[in-house]
Parts: structure tokens; C-alpha cells; sequence
């Protein structure tokens, strides 16, 4: 095999031997080329924080310090999203700060609605969550997978569901 794609495929099966040998894992094609705390510093989230290639970042998305942004997440800020420091954003997370619905419904007679969306700091949310625009998560919380986030929750929480409900404090 000669050419570009040779020298793809070599590269690729160097570094999945590397990854699979260091963390016991594979990962799509972006995600070994990539270097999750370099796109970060690219995208100008705080200190320490990593985000997978294979996550989509639109818009206004702030990010602190020592945040780890999964595989798959959707980030959308297109009505500006700010996620605090030390958080942990699982596979698959979608956080949404604008919704079509209106503009759908409507036959584009009306408006796309945004809102700001917020996540504290030192936050879990769980695999798959989905973050409704508008949503204050306070600092502290700890988000269930597969929820569906419609309201805020108070810092220092627990929730989970869909939709999401407040289960009790985290602790």
C-alpha cells in the first residue's frame, strides 16, 4: 500500500497499538491524531482541560480549568454555554443553549429561542445526559445517565431522570 493511505494506516496502527497497549482502548481515527488537551488550549478552555476530537463545540462554549469533555459530546453555545472547572462531561452528553421548536412548529414564522445555559463547577454529568437551553446545573451536582435536564438544579444535588428530578443532596 503505498501513498497517503499508506501512511495513514501505518500511523493509525502505531498509535492504536500505543493506546490500546497504555489505556486499554480504541478510539475513532480523529481521536488518535488529535491531542485532547492541545484542542482545548485551541479552543481556549481553562488550564487542564481536554476535549475528544470526535466532540462538536459550536458557537460561545467557555470551559475552566481540569474539565474532561468525553467522545460524542455536543457543545452547543450559540446561546452561550459556560462550563466551570473540574468537570466531568461523560460520552454522548448534549448541552443545548438555543431550540428550534417555535421556528419548527411554526413553519419558520418564528424564531430559533436561545438562552444561556450554565454548568458549576465540579459537576458529573453521566453518559448520554441532555441539557435543555436555559438550564443552570449549580456547583457540585451530580447528573444520572440518560437524564433530561428541563430545569435548573441547586448546587450540591443529585438528580436524574427524564425529565430530570432533584433526588437529594450530593453526599
Amino acid at each position: 500500500m503505498n501513498g497517503i493511505r499508506g501512511l495513514l494506516k501505518r500511523f493509525w496502527s502505531r498509535r492504536q497499538a500505543e493506546v490500546q497497549k497504555k489505556w486499554k482502548r480504541t478510539l475513532p481515527f480523529g481521536d488518535y491524531v488529535v491531542d485532547r488537551w492541545e484542542k482545548a488550549r485551541l479552543l481556549g478552555f481553562g488550564e487542564g482541560a481536554s476535549i475528544y476530537d470526535s466532540a462538536i463545540v459550536m458557537g460561545d462554549v467557555q470551559v475552566g480549568a481540569r474539565t474532561w469533555i468525553g467522545p460524542g459530546v455536543i457543545l452547543d453555545g450559540s446561546g452561550g454555554l459556560a462550563i466551570g472547572d473540574y468537570c466531568s462531561i461523560s460520552a454522548g452528553v448534549q448541552i443545548y443553549t438555543h431550540d428550534s421548536v417555535d421556528w419548527a412548529v411554526s413553519g419558520g414564522q418564528k424564531e430559533i429561542v436561545r438562552q444561556p445555559t450554565r454548568i458549576g463547577s465540579r459537576c458529573y454529568l453521566g453518559p448520554n445526559v441532555v441539557v435543555a437551553k436555559g438550564v443552570t446545573i449549580g456547583d457540585g451536582c451530580i447528573i444520572g445517565a440518560n437524564s433530561l435536564v428541563l430545569h435548573d438544579i441547586p448546587a450540591g444535588h443529585k438528580a436524574y431522570g427524564t425529565p430530570c428530578k432533584v433526588v437529594g443532596p450530593v453526599g
